[in-house]
């Protein structure tokens, strides 16, 4: 069975499809999903469908891109994070990439997460892009490695370079990779998908959005994230079934329960 570590399930286009997204699922062999936060006046979505599916999850936290939205403080994240069914703090992290300008306020944003998964005990959901030196920065500041007293985490729908995903991996993190790694143009990225040992990776569809191939251009959803795990497979030239078992039990590993 495979994992969708990364989804946004809550989203209008995935929302009123629910049994058929469920179903889906079942049909590819997904066994859960989590479902991850990206603001806070959303986030009761987010619990209510990991509240009503015992095999949906859900993280609490605030997206960077998201300017015009509350400001969660560390405290607030703590309180939200206590239901048993959020098992992580974010999706949180830097993006340089789609907001320019003054970006102190994003910093903060990041160090505020940092600082709830340290108190709450619970792992971080980290996004970044055009931004990796700071991020890297950030989490060793604030101690979000294991080393420093941290929980670590995973770097969500990873892009970015092998010398980047090892840094994370130092800290403790595990790396994710989203169907952008079956695209043709993703020859550096496979690379690094080869390069990491298997037991600090995870899969993700960051769904509704970046469909694998052979889906690419249509709408996401975690049913996909087959299509990432039986190329990952391929690319690193190990079985499927090594693929989906080690995969799920890093899933369930980081995040600290069992199957």
């Amino acid at each position: 069975m495979y994992v969708d570590s990364h989804c946004h399930i809550n989203f209008p286009e995935l929302a009123g499809r629910m049994p058929e997204i469920l179903q889906k699922m079942e049909d590819n062999g997904v066994s859960h999903a989590l479902c991850v936060s990206v603001d806070l006046p959303d986030f009761p979505q987010v619990l209510a469908l990991a509240e009503q599916y015992p095999h949906i999850f859900a993280s609490v936290g605030v997206h960077p891109d998201y300017e015009d939205t509350p400001e969660p403080s560390a405290e607030q994240l703590v309180e939200l994070a206590q239901h048993s069914k959020i098992i992580a703090i974010g999706e949180t992290g830097l993006d340089y990439f789609r907001l320019k300008g003054d970006l102190e306020w994003q910093r903060e944003r990041f160090r505020q997460h940092i600082r709830a998964s340290r108190i709450c005990r619970k792992p971080l959901i980290i996004h970044t892009r055009a931004a990796s030196e700071d991020t890297i920065r950030i989490m060793q500041e604030e101690g979000a490695g294991v080393e420093q007293g941290g929980v670590a985490g995973v770097m969500h729908c990873f892009t970015e370079s092998l010398e980047v995903a090892q840094a994370a991996v130092a800290m403790g993190f595990y790396i994710s990779f989203s169907g952008i790694l079956t695209f043709k143009s993703a020859k550096d990225l496979q690379a690094v998908a080869k390069a990491l040992p298997l037991d600090r990776i995870l899969i993700e569809t960051d769904s509704p959005y970046l469909a694998p191939a052979p889906h690419r251009g249509k709408m996401n959803e975690p049913g996909f994230v087959r299509h990432v795990g039986e190329f990952l497979a391929d690319i690193k030239g190990i079985s499927v079934n090594e693929v989906q078992k080690v995969t799920t039990q890093n899933f369930f590993n980081l995040f600290q329960f069992a199957a």
